[in-house]
């Protein structure tokens, strides 16, 4: 059976591997946009190496100032022992509890409970919270999602977080530059020479590479998002492993999915940072394969089967004892029926 390092180790692996993708699909791209647009393949080589360069350069940006750029578009504040004690003590149990440094701790202003973790290593790592979550979450249920977000920086899932979201990004750039450029009719100026010399394999490359230019950042976000949707089970999972208490990650996950308020900073290019989606209306719509986040109640159900406890069936069942009792004592009843020791 695999073990938490295992799946740490296999984490990396795939971060490595996934941003190699997004750097063969961003030349890719360049190399079919260049020689769509010179209608030389040779000529095109420059534009496929300034467009790594360009991805590679957005992502060492990312790197080293990603995570001010994120903090400052959130509105986060730095906070202290004391201006909010408990807050700084959980944070610091949970990363002792981890063997990562202590991180910076930020504040949101919003009344939305939420919180995510940025940097680029554990050494560089921030952990931010809404004011929300501080007022509606119990001390057990901000361990939870402490350890939550310091098991996504144990995991190294920060650093993936800042990085390949800004090479997918740089993907869709360039994608609709290309595109704009189609449209507004540069793509068609060709020679005579063109038309009469080869200008079927013209034709042929420019519309590969449109197609590439639709299709390539569809495709690198799809991965991104997978991926993604799987770090949050992992983070979960080793959440546990900190507190060796599924119950208040548990009522942390469905507090947060139940409370109708959408966190107002947010938006597309930051919200797969978060905890759980903080885009509500989007998360209700979108479809699960382009998701950032996995559906609450499947995240509620593997926490509840590592403690041996039956599925939920619905995300109010975690915060409602009489219907958890009554669900627990249907589910006795059926085992009973099963094993000949009740009447069906």
């Amino acid at each position: 059976m695999a073990t938490f390092y295992d799946r740490i180790a296999e984490n990396r692996r795939n971060s490595l591997l996934l941003a190699v993708i997004v750097i063969a699909l961003l030349g890719v791209l360049g190399l079919f946009i260049g020689w769509a647009a010179t209608g030389e393949p040779v000529a095109a080589i420059p534009s496929m190496g300034i467009a790594i360069a360009v991805g590679l350069g957005a992502s060492l940006f990312s790197f080293y100032g990603g995570d001010a750029l994120v903090l400052r578009t959130s509105g986060a504040h730095e906070v202290t022992d004391q201006s909010q004690p408990q807050l700084l003590n959980v944070v610091r149990e949970m990363a002792t509890a981890a063997n990562v440094p202590m991180p910076k701790v930020y504040l949101i202003d919003d009344t939305a409970p939420n919180a995510f973790a940025t940097g680029r290593d554990p050494q560089h790592a921030s952990v931010a919270i809404t004011t929300g979550l501080l007022e509606k979450l119990d001390r057990e249920e901000l361990q939870g999602v402490m350890a939550h977000e310091l098991s996504h920086v144990r995991n190294f899932d920060i650093r993936f977080s800042l990085m390949v979201g800004v090479l997918v990004g740089s993907i869709a750039l360039l994608a609709d530059f290309f595109l704009r450029f189609t449209f507004w009719g540069g793509g068609g100026r060709r020679s005579r020479s063109d038309r009469s010399d080869g200008g079927g394999i013209q034709i042929v490359i420019f519309l590969v590479a449109i197609a590439l230019a639709i299709l390539a950042p569809i495709i690198a976000r799809i991965v991104q998002l997978a991926v993604s949707r799987q770090r949050e089970f992992l983070a979960d999972v080793s959440a546990v492993e900190l507190t060796r208490n599924p119950a208040g990650l548990q009522r942390a996950l469905a507090k947060i999915a139940l409370d109708p308020e959408p966190l107002e900073v947010a938006n597309r290019a930051t919200e797969h940072l978060y905890f759980e989606n903080p885009i509500k209306k989007t998360e209700e719509r979108a479809s699960r394969l382009f998701s950032t986040h996995p559906p609450v109640l499947d995240r509620v159900n593997r926490l509840r089967a590592l403690g041996g406890m039956a599925p939920a069936t619905t995300i109010e069942q975690v915060l409602n004892p009489a219907m958890e009792a009554a669900m627990l004592a249907h589910a006795e009843g059926r085992g009973a029926v099963a094993d000949g020791r009740g009447s069906p």
